[in-house]
């Protein structure tokens, strides 16, 4: 795999694993639905959480197999975080600020 095709799975993946836990009401995707009505917030916190680091994982063996790994500070992992919210915005908008008709 190139570098450049390496770096897009990397942001698709991002993208998609960001929006993952607000277009789904099961836990983990896989678990059982929640008995109390919606999935709650910091759930979705949660699982979000999971999902960066999973993607920083998928980033991380990409970036081994293509060669040395750079050392990283407190600050990518910030800014990193940072994207993760922001492409999470999709997700967000459409489970809690959209009206959804029943």
């Amino acid at each position: 795999m190139s570098q450049s095709a390496a770096i897009w799975l990397v942001i698709v993946a991002a993208f998609a694993a960001a929006n993952l836990p607000f277009l789904s009401q099961r836990w983990l995707l896989l678990g059982p639905r929640p008995q109390q009505g919606a999935k709650p917030l910091l759930a979705r916190l949660g699982e979000l959480l999971l999902l960066y680091a999973l993607v920083g994982g998928l980033a991380f063996v990409l970036e081994r197999r293509a060669g040395q790994v750079a050392p990283q500070g407190w600050e990518f992992y910030a800014v990193t975080a940072a994207l993760f919210m922001t492409f999470a915005f999709p997700g967000f908008v459409y489970r809690y600020l959209l009206r959804h008709r029943h």
